[in-house]
C-alpha cells in the first residue's frame, strides 16, 4: 500500500506580504520609531552620552530585527514591555542606587572639570581696558546665551558652548536682531529672567584664559576673567592674596588650610556615608527615628482601620434582609471615586482651626488646632485616610463574602454555631485567603502615601532645630521629598539613600507577608 503523500505547508511569500495593509501600517510605525531613535542617537552623540547612545542603537537594531522577522513572533509582544521595564524600572532603580553612594546635590551637581570652570567663572572681575559690546540675549534650545557682533560677524555662545560664528543672522544697529536656531528675548523677557542673565557666563573661546562675556543689564556685555589662578599640574587654586585651595577628593571640594572652600564642588563616591548619617548624625537622628516609627504606625493603623470598617459594612450589607442595599453600597463607593488629593484638600479646609466646618458647625465654634498640634494632626490623618480607604476594603470584602459558598454557613448553623462563632471560624478564614494579599498591597501603598501627607498637613508641625524641614506627620517618602527639594540645600544622595531604605523595608514586609499567606491556602 502506497504511503499517503503529505501536503506541503503553505508558504507566505514576501510578495504577498507587500499586498497586506498590515505590512504598510507596520512599516510606517517602524519608520517613526527609527526616526525618533536616530534623533535620540544624534542628541546623545552631541552630548557625548555614550551609555544612552549605545542603548538606543542596540534597541533599534533589536526592534528592526524582531518586527521584520517571521521567526520572533513572541518577542513582538514582549519587546515594548521589556524596553519600558528597562527605562522606567531598572534604570531608575540603578541610578537611584548609584546616587545613594555619592554626595550628589547642591554644590556637587557635576563632574570635576565643569566644577573647575564654574569656580573660575563665579569668581570673576571685569578686565580693565576692555571694551563693552552691544549684546543680544537669546534662547538656544532652552539655554540662555549671548549674541554679539564682531568685525561684521555674529557670534553666539551659551553657558556650555563658547562663542562661535552663526550664518544667516540679521544685524541692525550694531546688534543681532535675528539669529537662526535661537529666539531673541525682548526687554520684558530679559527682566523676567534677570537673575539668569546676571549669572550667565559665555566663554570667549575654548581657552579659559581668554575670559568670558557677562552682562549686568542684558543690553551691554564686557569681558571678565577669574581672580583665581588654577594650576592644572598641582590641581590647586590660588587667589589674589596668595591663599591656596587644594583638591580634597574625599569631599569633592577645593579646601584651604584654614578650612574655607570654593564652591561649587563635584560629585564623588562617599560609600555608605549617606546611610550611616541617618543613624549617626545627632541633629538628623532624632527626627529620622520619629518619622520611621510614625511611618510604620501610619501604615499599620491605616490598613487595620480601613479593613475593619470595610469588613463590618460588607458583612452588614451582605444580609438579604437589609433594604436598599444597592443604594447604600453605591453611597459607600463615592469616597473611593473622588480623587484622593482633592479630598485631602477639602478635608484640610474642613479641619481649619478658625474657619473649618468641623470646629464652627459641628463643635460649636471650638478652636481645636487639628492640623497644628502633633498628636491631633496624626489623628486627623488617620481619620481622613479611613474615610478615603474604607470603600476599597468594602468592595473587596463584599466580593470575597459573595464568593464564599452558602453551604458552609448552613453547615455551621446545623452544627449549632452562633453568628459570631461562624464568622470567626468559617467566614473570616475563607475571607483572608482572598483579602490577605490585598492587605499587604494596602500596607505598601500607605507606607508611601505621599499625596495625603503633602496635601493635608505638608508634614507639619515641623521639628525645631532639625537640619532639614521635617515635621511630626512626615512619613519616610515625604521626608525624602523634603531632603531632595524643600530643605534649602538639595541633598539628592541622602534622599536616594532613604529611598533605598524604603525599598528594602517595603520589600521585606511584602515578602514576609506573602510567605505567611501561603499558610492560608491550606484552608482551601
Amino acid at each position: 500500500m502506497a504511503e499517503p503523500t503529505r501536503k506541503a505547508a503553505p508558504q507566505v511569500s514576501h510578495a504577498r506580504d507587500l499586498t497586506r495593509p498590515g505590512f504598510y501600517a507596520k512599516l510606517v510605525l517602524m519608520m517613526l520609531v527609527n526616526a525618533f531613535g536616530l534623533y535620540g542617537i544624534m542628541a546623545a552623540w552631541g552630548q557625548q552620552d555614550w551609555a544612552v547612545l549605545v542603548f538606543l542603537a542596540v534597541t533599534l537594531a533589536v526592534a528592526d530585527y524582531i518586527y521584520f522577522s517571521k521567526r520572533a513572533i513572541p518577542a513582538k509582544y514582549l519587546l515594548p514591555g521589556l524596553v519600558f521595564l528597562l527605562v522606567y524600572q531598572v534604570y531608575v532603580m540603578a541610578n537611584t542606587a548609584y546616587i545613594a553612594f555619592t554626595n550628589y546635590g547642591d554644590g556637587h551637581n557635576d563632574l570635576k572639570g565643569p566644577a573647575i570652570t564654574q569656580i573660575l567663572k563665579t569668581s570673576d572681575r571685569r578686565v580693565e581696558g576692555t571694551p563693552t559690546y552691544p549684546v543680544t540675549v537669546v534662547d538656544v534650545n532652552s539655554s540662555l546665551g549671548f549674541a554679539v557682533v564682531k568685525d561684521g560677524e555674529v557670534l553666539v555662545g551659551t553657558q556650555e558652548n563658547p562663542l562661535a560664528p552663526v550664518a544667516g543672522a540679521v544685524i541692525s544697529g550694531g546688534r543681532a536682531t535675528e539669529v537662526p536656531g535661537a529666539s531673541v528675548l525682548n526687554l520684558a523677557e530679559i527682566q523676567q529672567r534677570s537673575q539668569e542673565v546676571l549669572d550667565l557666563r559665555v566663554s570667549v573661546s575654548d581657552d579659559p584664559a581668554d575670559g568670558w562675556l557677562r552682562s549686568d543689564n542684558g543690553t551691554m556685555a564686557y569681558t571678565a576673567r577669574s581672580v583665581l589662578t588654577y594650576d592644572q599640574a598641582a590641581d590647586t587654586f590660588t587667589d589674589a592674596d596668595g591663599k591656596v585651595y587644594t583638591a580634597d577628593e574625599a569631599q569633592g571640594l577645593y579646601v584651604a588650610q584654614d578650612g574655607t572652600s570654593l564652591s561649587p564642588g563635584w560629585r564623588v563616591f562617599v560609600g555608605t556615608d549617606n546611610f550611616t548619617r541617618m543613624f549617626t548624625d545627632t541633629r538628623l537622628q532624632g527626627p529620622f527615628f520619629s518619622v520611621l516609627v510614625w511611618t510604620f504606625a501610619f501604615a499599620i493603623l491605616s490598613v487595620l482601620s480601613t479593613f475593619a470598617l470595610g469588613l463590618l459594612l460588607a458583612v452588614v450589607f451582605n444580609d438579604d434582609r437589609i433594604k436598599l442595599r444597592r443604594f447604600y453600597r453605591a453611597m459607600f463607593i463615592l469616597p473611593y471615586a473622588f480623587p484622593a488629593f482633592l479630598a485631602a484638600l477639602v478635608w484640610k479646609g474642613m479641619l481649619n482651626q478658625q474657619f473649618g466646618i468641623i470646629n464652627q458647625a459641628l463643635l460649636g465654634g471650638a478652636m481645636i488646632n487639628w492640623l497644628g498640634d502633633g498628636m491631633l494632626a496624626k489623628l486627623s490623618i488617620l481619620m481622613v485616610n479611613l474615610w478615603l480607604g474604607f470603600p476599597y476594603m468594602f468592595l473587596v470584602c463584599t466580593g470575597a463574602l459573595q464568593a464564599i459558598p452558602g453551604e458552609l454557613t448552613e453547615a455551621g448553623i446545623m452544627d449549632g454555631a452562633g453568628p459570631v462563632k461562624r464568622f470567626w471560624n468559617v467566614t473570616l478564614p475563607l475571607l483572608m485567603v482572598s483579602v490577605a494579599p490585598l492587605l499587604i498591597a494596602s500596607f505598601a501603598f500607605n507606607f508611601n502615601n505621599f499625596s495625603l501627607i503633602f496635601m493635608l498637613t505638608g508634614g507639619g508641625p515641623n521639628y525645631p532645630g532639625a537640619p532639614i524641614i521635617v515635621g511630626e506627620t512626615d512619613i519616610l517618602i515625604s521626608m525624602v521629598y523634603s531632603v531632595a527639594f524643600e530643605s534649602g540645600v538639595r541633598q539628592f544622595g541622602l534622599a536616594s539613600a532613604m529611598s533605598i531604605l524604603i525599598f528594602f523595608v517595603v520589600g521585606f514586609i511584602s515578602w514576609l507577608g506573602f510567605r505567611q499567606t501561603r499558610k492560608l491556602e491550606e484552608i482551601m
